[in-house]
């Protein structure tokens, strides 16, 4: 993104892909919204926050939705897998869709359709009810996250688009953090349903601000035949590969269901590459990857949301459950992690400027690593005053590696892909997440297994009885102490010490992991580049 500073409209440079043609300017003014950089950054980051906080609501109002609806822990994974399974399916189709029809009209379909089934969520009377809402939200929410870069990269010239990246991505971060408090206060005071009806005042002011002031913009090459063979073969992939991460998060990746799945994955991405090379308008264009810098960032954004994601899951465990926090209390204390996510996503965006991606993207994944070997050290009754510093830390390399892996995915990306690389991003950050959150769970829960009857005896549990508690292992991978009803109070302490302390094994172990593969993704990130494409239809500021 290297133009000069003032420059109103961006001067085009060398083509990423010689084979691209070019990209119509957007429209200035009419029907379209008179294109307002800041005001169509409001609305942007609007929609985006209600993804963001979706993506964390839920799990606090998990079991007032359990207690209410009587849904057994199956049932329950289904209100967060369901969603999960939708929107990493459909989000490079939907980019691709926002290219063809319009980033703007996808946009504003995706907030509109988030916000309805939100609420419909709150209305429902059954799981079943909750379930299928919860697709359709998925769905409309893969709609409104890759349309909201490929809106930004056509309305800031190239000098402002990190600082708009920043604020897009401080926006998701603060929304993420923010979720749990939120949710805390309003499952604690209100009901569980509340947290999606949060989702319609977001909604309707995000639609009225796009409707106003976004301009449309498009591929106007587009038109005409539609990839299906590779919307097909993509979404086929992806789902086999989620299904198989949560499957395996369930059952372990040596199960018959993980191992087909993983199988079936391979050979639809296989396929999906072979058709992507033959079509003539493919879904995810593979000349986007002769980018080296384009295909670092994506593996760096799935290995750091791999670290990230996964951990912050494991935190949530470990305040609420070891510690006793209630859900309010949990998110009071990660305050420094939010605060940092406001701080660091506009930093990371500056520093983007001036250095380029390189810079804040080695310096989260070190700064993740350090928080993970640092946290990998605490013990079950340790201070607060050993945990924030490495909560600051975590807090400053999601927003350096959300900043800079967008720009670096979506800078290198040709203007009229804007939408493909938008959701290439998002679809990065989603299946890192579920990676992250698979693999991390299953190092916990292995090692809870193999160290729960040494700790349980140690803490002065029976080994009889500590043997007859090793079915627990489950619960304990949660932070659950397995105390029996009836059981008497010094035996029920020693039950609680040893599953904690089995717990913080495998939490150890587990951010020890999440720590070496972060040291990994330093060494893609010193292979990102400033994106040199031209930003189209930029509206001077």
């Amino acid at each position: 993104m290297s133009q000069p500073p003032g420059a109103g409209v961006a001067v085009p440079g060398p083509p990423l892909h010689h084979d691209t043609p070019p990209v119509r300017p957007a429209r200035r003014g009419g029907r379209a919204g008179h294109g307002h950089p800041w005001l169509t950054l409001l609305a942007v980051a609007l929609g985006v926050m209600m993804v963001g906080l979706d993506a964390t609501v839920v799990s606090i109002a998990n079991p007032a939705i359990a207690r209410d609806l009587g849904a057994d822990l199956s049932g329950l994974q289904w209100v967060t897998n369901a969603y999960l399974l939708t929107i990493a399916v459909t989000l490079i189709p939907a980019g691709k869709i926002a290219d063809r029809f319009g980033r703007r009209r996808t946009f504003l379909a995706g907030v509109v359709g988030f916000a309805v089934s939100s609420v419909l969520i709150g209305l429902s009377g059954g799981l079943g009810a909750v379930i299928f809402w919860r697709v359709v939200q998925g769905f409309a929410g893969a709609l409104l996250q890759p349309a909201s870069l490929a809106i930004l990269r056509n309305t800031f010239p190239a000098e402002r688009l990190n600082t708009a990246i920043g604020v897009w991505g401080g926006t998701v971060g603060v929304s993420i953090a923010g979720g749990p408090i939120v949710a805390g206060l309003l499952v604690e005071n209100v009901t569980w349903e509340s947290v999606f009806f949060l989702n319609a005042p977001l909604g309707l002011i995000a639609l009225a601000v796009g409707l106003w002031v976004i301009r449309e913009s498009r591929d106007e090459e587009a038109a005409g035949s539609f990839d299906l063979p590779g919307v097909v073969l993509l979404s086929g992939g992806l789902f086999a590969l989620v299904w198989g991460l949560i499957k395996a998060g369930e059952d372990g990746f040596g199960d018959t269901v993980p191992l087909v799945s993983f199988g079936a994955a391979v050979v639809l991405g296989a396929l999906f590459v072979l058709n992507e090379l033959r079509a003539e308008r493919p879904l995810l264009p593979m000349s986007l990857f002769r980018s080296v810098s384009l295909s670092a960032a994506t593996g760096l954004i799935v290995l750091g949301f791999f670290t990230m994601f996964g951990t912050i899951f494991f935190l949530t465990l470990y305040l609420q459950q070891v510690h006793g926090m209630s859900p309010v209390d949990a998110g009071v204390r990660l305050l420094p992690m939010t605060a940092m996510f406001i701080v660091a996503s506009p930093l990371a965006g500056v520093l983007t400027s001036r250095f380029g991606p390189r810079a804040p993207l080695s310096l989260g994944m070190a700064f993740t690593a350090a928080a993970m070997f640092g946290l990998s050290r605490v013990g079950a009754e340790a201070p607060y005053a050993q945990l924030w510093p490495w909560f600051v830390l975590v807090g400053l390399a999601f927003g350096f590696v959300m900043v800079g892996g967008t720009e670096a995915i979506v800078g290198n990306a040709p203007p009229q892909l804007a939408g493909v690389a938008g959701g290439l991003q998002q679809t990065a950050a989603q299946v890192g997440g579920v990676l992250g959150t698979a693999v991390l769970g299953t190092i916990l829960s292995t090692r809870v297994g193999d160290v729960l009857v040494g700790r349980l005896t140690e803490a002065g549990v029976p080994a009889s009885s500590a043997g007859q508690l090793q079915g627990a292992g489950g619960l304990v991978s949660q932070g659950v102490a397995p105390v029996p009803p009836g059981t008497p109070a010094p035996a029920a302490e020693a039950i609680t010490t040893g599953s904690h302390l089995a717990f913080m094994d495998g939490f150890q172990s587990a951010l020890s992991v999440a720590g070496a593969v972060a040291l990994v993704a330093i060494l893609a990130a010193l292979l990102v580049r400033r994106g040199q494409s031209p930003v189209e239809g930029a509206a001077a500021l």
